[in-house]
């Protein structure tokens, strides 16, 4: 049989055929190591050959090399390995590949599990390939009286020869086709418009690419065309490359992560290598959106009957609502069910949303109403949070904290001040952008509230002057108390010895120690 000489030891080690290797192997020669991979084993152990242990558990301490029942395929200490004995498996590999290195044998080298991009299609919709090909016919053919346009003209054509479309020939546009099925030809079904496929050029015949561009062709540099969508001249000017890119915020499915993003990068690799961009990468920040499942709790798909139109919700309910409630059902990233019957919710906020503007501007209503204390701090924290949670896009709990000022403003019996109601229709248009125009302009704006700044909101009304803090005696939690912001230590304990529960858990004990943090908690150390 064939022998391979063994890199580092120069043993001989017998070559096998065999049929079990993984078929994402694809060919070639595996190295078998049959003590530590068990389709190895179980070779050697079928047709007798040695199983020499390399490696041992790393709490065996006393192990050199034993008769194995199966393989040991976890990573611990060299053994039967030379110099590499005592080694860890890290450092053993580490180790070997130096030695490999040293000796030019061999080396390491970085694999990525990425599959070829197959960038051709068999389909009409798709940019047409910019390449074409010389056309042969048979010997003693007369080429100036040939047409390979006709069925029964014998020709050739040399895909072994590609041409590129000169630049001043594009954009290669398709043929109009009024069947633009598949067909049977593995060519696809440019290959049925004969009159664009083929054309003479110096009294030589060409043939076209009929194969298309994969839809990856637009889409890995769609963000660049953004920045200049009517130049005519390039893809993108030098100024739109330096006043946009790169892209702030990218936002979509983690499915997106493996094939759109990659290829995007790639495409923005290119770009950068050649000089088109100054940019080295092409988004500073990435969210994948989580999905939006059935009612079911199952991904939604017509086979499972569960899909659910937004027409529908939009029909019954408008726009405004399915946004809202779509923002509403829970954090961007988290994949939720959808939940029809929960929408009545939003709309309920949007209907109270739209009964405070009408109250504040009925003719009822008290010119200049000024905000109380209370409603001018939860104003003011509700423009905190819904900034934050904007930025942060965190936009059900944004929502949440609108819904309960809407709750507060309709609850007021003194009148609905028209400052709070403005703020509330500037913070809920970037939600339900319908909603908050009708409001701004039942409060007299002439102009959209697109063109309005966005809420300001002062950080010292945002501090409460009173804070509920807990009480434990021993660590233990045996109430709360209602104290000022910066409340010391004294009123604390003052305030803590009211409660008739803590009161009871200190009876006979003597205090030990005092834990307070102002506005955070107070712990009662005591024996």
């Amino acid at each position: 049989g064939g022998y391979a000489i063994h890199p580092l030891t120069g043993d001989k080690v017998p070559i096998w055929v065999g049929d079990y290797v993984l078929g994402s192997y694809g060919t070639g020669a595996v190295m078998a190591v049959p003590a530590h991979d068990q389709r190895d084993f179980e070779f050697a152990a079928k047709y007798g050959l040695d199983v020499v242990s390399v490696v041992k558990p790393k709490d065996d301490a006393t192990k050199t090399e034993e008769e194995n029942e199966e393989a040991f395929f976890e990573e611990g200490i060299s053994i039967n390995s030379g110099e590499f004995n005592g080694l860890t498996t890290e450092k053993a590999k580490q180790a070997v590949t130096s030695k490999l290195e040293e000796l030019q044998k061999g080396g390491s080298k970085v694999t990525y599990k990425l599959r070829d991009w197959v960038f051709s299609r068999q389909r009409y919709w798709g940019e047409p390939i910019p390449i074409y090909f010389p056309v042969d016919f048979p010997a003693g053919t007369d080429p100036t009286t040939a047409d390979p346009r006709l069925d029964e003209c014998e020709h050739t054509i040399r895909f072994d020869a590609p041409i590129p479309v000169d630049e001043a020939d594009l954009p290669l546009e398709l043929p109009y086709l009024e069947d633009f099925q598949p067909g049977t030809d593995p060519a696809g079904c440019l290959a049925r418009a004969k009159d664009w496929r083929y054309f003479q050029e110096g009294g030589v015949w060409y043939a076209r690419e009929t194969n298309t561009m994969p839809q990856w062709a637009g889409s890995c540099w769609y963000y660049f065309r953004f920045t200049d969508t009517k130049n005519s001249d390039a893809a993108f000017s030098v100024k739109a490359d330096e006043d946009w890119m790169p892209v702030d915020f990218y936002i979509g499915g983690a499915e997106h992560a493996v094939l759109h993003l990659l290829y995007a990068r790639f495409w923005h690799h290119v770009l950068y290598d050649l000089g088109y961009t100054k940019h080295p990468e092409p988004f500073q920040k990435l969210t994948h959106q989580g999905m939006i499942l059935g009612t079911d709790g199952e991904k939604m798909s017509k086979s499972r009957g569960n899909v659910v139109n937004p027409d529908d919700i939009v029909d019954v309910h408008g726009a405004d609502a399915l946004r809202l409630y779509e923002m509403f059902m829970g954090p961007l990233e988290a994949v939720k069910p959808w939940q029809t019957d929960q929408v009545s919710g939003v709309v309920r906020f949007q209907r109270k949303l739209y009964n405070v503007a009408k109250s504040a501007t009925s003719p009822d209503a008290t010119p200049g109403l000024e905000m109380d204390d209370e409603t001018t701090k939860i104003l003011h924290k509700t423009m905190k949070k819904v900034t934050e949670d904007v930025e942060s896009m965190s936009f059900n709990t944004a929502i949440s904290a609108m819904m309960v000022l809407t709750n507060h403003l309709q609850s007021l019996k003194t009148g609905v001040p028209r400052e709070a109601v403005e703020k509330l229709a500037l913070m809920v248009s970037p939600f339900a952008p319908h909603i908050g125009e009708e409001c701004w302009k039942m409060l007299g704006h002439e102009t959209s509230l697109a063109y309005h700044p966005w809420v300001e909101f002062s950080e010292e009304l945002c501090i409460d002057d009173m804070v509920t803090i807990g009480v434990q005696v021993n660590g233990k939690r045996r109430g709360e108390i209602v104290i000022g912001q910066d409340a010391n230590q004294e009123d604390a304990m003052a305030e803590a010895m009211k409660q008739e529960k803590v009161e009871d858990q200190l009876k006979d004990l003597e205090t030990k120690k005092i834990i307070y943090v102002p506005g955070r908690i107070l712990n009662i150390i005591a024996k």
